[in-house]
């Protein structure tokens, strides 16, 4: 039965319309849902709505459910809509009275941004594990390879020396930049929106700081209406940090396409890495490294949906909003994946160190010969222009 069940029935197709995926996508919050459910109902306890024996029937029954989903038992039907009702229709039939009376006190609008905020806090902090596994493999490869010289490249030209240590370090340090924009997003949502309702409130002197404490919040969102309000909004921020890391990715992927493209070769992937083709028996494809980088158009789409559905909305909880829970949840698989991937690369990519070596031609060194007349003395500019003239030349006999 729906929690809103009334005195008729839903139209089959605009119930299916209407549920969406929730009840796909809510088996990813069933766990996070029954700990919110716990502190909800041991503050019930505290104030008096339930007894010590229906607190105890409560757990038992939350711990059952636990149970079944970790073996993959618990299930959420389209009827039941989501998780939410999936668990209270699993303790009515189980426990009797007492899970008649666990939405005391909440709604389903505050129960879901908890369980997103506790689902979205493990989530980052995985993130947060998993970029630092990836820096430290970089550090690795910088250790085995960083002394070997390559050419830097502007306007997809060569320009100035270069070493694999400045190319693999710019990503560990842009990879740091993403770690302080993972902590900055925990801080943001590691707030407790439970007991605000539907947006307005719940007529019940909630104990909240007992469920800030039992949920592990660092603080209470104390405005109920911004509670509905802010649902897009972390959302949002959170995808935001996410393509950041994606955005660094892809650039190490681009970059490894060229750098591996036979003719170039500074770098090689062992075979195992590469792909086929079903026509040209010779092709060895870095499809990894290309769907590496197109994994950013899709993080990318996905905040652009959760800031799109979001805007423009009056405040208060829309209907709209269910729309960003999939962004989320399927952005957070993407990127921790990514990620993996991204360091499974690192850790087998190899250096051609006479591919490198070779590559470091002449003109690469125009700029420090530049320097060393103005280290002579000479102005710059005077010295910039002597530099080139004597490329133009060299250019000019090599012609002839």
């Amino acid at each position: 039965m729906k929690l809103w069940q009334k005195n008729y029935r839903l139209n089959s197709k605009i119930e299916a319309f209407t549920v969406g995926k929730d009840y796909i996508l809510d088996l990813e919050l069933v766990p996070y849902d029954c700990q919110a459910s716990k502190a909800h109902a041991r503050m019930l306890e505290k104030i008096g709505i339930l007894n010590e024996k229906e607190i105890e029937d409560l757990i038992r029954g939350l711990d059952q459910i636990l149970d079944l989903h970790k073996k993959g038992a618990f299930k959420i039907r389209r009827e039941d809509e989501d998780c939410h009702t999936a668990i209270e229709n699993y303790l009515i039939l189980n426990v009797g009275q007492a899970g008649k009376k666990i939405h005391t006190g909440r709604s389903r609008n505050d129960q879901v941004l908890t369980a997103m905020r506790l689902y979205a806090k493990v989530q980052l902090t995985g993130c947060i594990q998993d970029v630092n596994t990836t820096v430290n493999i970089i550090d690795t490869f910088i250790e085995k390879y960083g002394a070997t010289t390559l050419p830097g490249f502007t306007h997809t030209r060569k320009a100035m020396p270069s070493s694999v240590a400045m190319w693999a370090g710019a990503f560990k340090a842009s990879l740091a930049d993403d770690l302080d924009l993972l902590k900055s997003a925990v801080r943001l949502i590691d707030q407790n929106p439970l007991g605000t309702g539907a947006g307005y409130g719940i007529p019940l002197h909630l104990d909240r700081q007992m469920t800030t404490r039992e949920l592990g919040f660092a603080r209470i969102q104390d405005n109920p209406v911004y509670a509905q309000n802010s649902r897009g909004k972390f959302e949002g921020f959170i995808l935001n940090v996410l393509s950041q890391i994606m955005y660094d990715i892809n650039k190490v992927a681009t970059d490894l396409i060229l750098f591996t493209m036979p003719g170039m070769e500074y770098f090689f992937l062992p075979d195992e890495f590469l792909t086929g083709s079903s026509i040209m028996p010779q092709k060895k494809n870095p499809d990894v490294l290309e769907l590496l980088r197109g994994k950013y158009h899709e993080i990318f789409a996905y905040e652009i949906q959760v800031r799109n559905t979001a805007v423009n909305l009056i405040s208060g909880y829309h209907r709209d909003l269910q729309l960003t829970k999939e962004a989320v949840i399927r952005g957070f698989a993407t990127v921790k994946e990514a990620i993996e991937i991204a360091g499974l690369v690192f850790q087998n990519l190899m250096v051609n160190v006479d591919k490198c070596q070779t590559a470091m031609t002449a003109e690469l060194y125009a700029t420090e010969k530049t320097y060393e007349l103005v280290r002579q003395g000479v102005p710059f500019r005077e010295a910039y222009r002597e530099i080139s003239k004597l490329y133009r030349k060299e250019e000019k006999q090599s012609d002839e």
